[in-house]
């Protein structure tokens, strides 16, 4: 016969069990009983041609501690494009973009912190420079920015006004012709030159390349990695990094709104570790982080430039890319090219 002292102990036992096996489930899958943290869903929102670069880095993070239990969804295209949906509602936990300009368009609307750019990158997860791809051989020998502006010379580039690739190709065209801005008439006229070659502006870098990699063009204006990665993928292309060109900063953030911003930072971490930044340059981009053995080198072009010598990000954009009033915008109203963006519908291509 059980006592009524013998019930209560019994009865208060059951219940110990029961919590117990209800905080075990809580924070694991309930089999197992590890303790595993439960699983969630991070949005990437991310500028065209790292695509295959970061579809390789989540497969490395979701192999780490911190990432194993990370899933990700994830959309690509182009950079002002992209960051546009953003600020107007597509979700994102990390926003990676073309240009400085798309991610402090999400400081502006609240949704990315003032001091993203605050660390020793400066925001900037890697960089590159403008290159001029060409077809196999080169069979019209194009390798200077001179070359470019030839009669009968077609030249592949997107539209500045939805592509931070394309605006990173006319600001270093412009600056290796303008002497990083101290002759704006002649770099400008040149731009005017050079606009006149392109018979086609694609929305994003990665639509160019694919109409350049489909037979339409002489030449191609495109990011040293976009270069690398069509050569990567059995391209018929060669690429001369010319002596001036600019060197490209792309920048990313974890956003304010993230609904899981501790996995978020995982993830950003990861890609600023040694291993993050080898598996950026084995894809072609040069590293951000200092010191970092990624067994992959990049020549230095004797007359590289910055944004900063051309008067940094605000000034640029008010001067060459104000869709109204802007130097480019006139230039490319002037043969006929759209220079005013849309928003893109906010669903994600994966």
């Amino acid at each position: 016969m059980v006592t009524r002292r013998q019930s209560i102990r019994l009865a208060a036992g059951i219940a110990a069990t029961v919590l117990a096996t209800a905080a075990l489930t809580a924070c694991g899958d309930g089999d197992s009983g590890s303790g595993d943290q439960a699983e969630v869903t991070l949005s990437l929102v991310a500028y065209s041609t790292p695509q295959a670069a970061y579809e390789a880095l989540i497969k490395a993070f979701q192999k780490t501690d911190a990432g194993k239990n990370v899933k990700f969804k994830t959309s690509f295209g182009a950079s002002g494009d992209q960051s546009r949906a953003v600020a107007a509602g597509l979700k994102a936990d990390i926003a990676a973009f073309s240009l400085e300009p798309d991610l402090t368009r999400l400081v502006t609307a609240g949704l990315v912190a003032e001091d993203w750019n605050s660390g020793p990158t400066k925001g900037f997860i890697t960089d590159s420079v403008v290159v001029i791809a060409t077809r196999k051989g080169n069979p019209k020998g194009l390798k200077t920015w001179d070359d470019l502006i030839k009669p009968g010379v077609e030249v592949i580039t997107p539209n500045p006004f939805t592509s931070g690739g394309a605006r990173w190709n006319i600001l270093a065209a412009y600056g290796a012709k303008a002497n990083k801005g101290a002759d704006k008439a002649t770099g400008l006229a040149y731009i005017d030159s050079l606009i006149g070659n392109v018979p086609v502006q694609d929305a994003s870098a990665r639509a160019s390349l694919q109409t350049f990699t489909g037979g339409k063009g002489d030449a191609i204006l495109s990011y040293e990695n976009e270069a690398i990665f069509a050569q990567q993928h059995n391209q018929e292309l060669d690429y001369t990094v010319p002596d001036s060109t600019i060197l490209i900063e792309n920048p990313i953030a974890v956003t304010k709104n993230s609904e899981h911003p501790a996995e978020a930072k995982a993830f950003l971490d990861f890609l600023y570790s040694a291993e993050g930044q080898k598996i950026f340059a084995q894809n072609g981009y040069r590293p951000t982080v200092s010191g970092v053995d990624t067994g992959v080198t990049f020549p230095t072009p004797s007359g590289l430039f910055t944004i900063q010598d051309l008067g940094g990000w605000p000034a640029v954009t008010k001067e060459f890319f104000d869709a109204k009033t802007g130097s480019i915008a006139l230039i490319e109203a002037k043969h006929g090219v759209a220079t005013v963006a849309t928003s893109p519908s906010a669903s994600p291509s994966k």
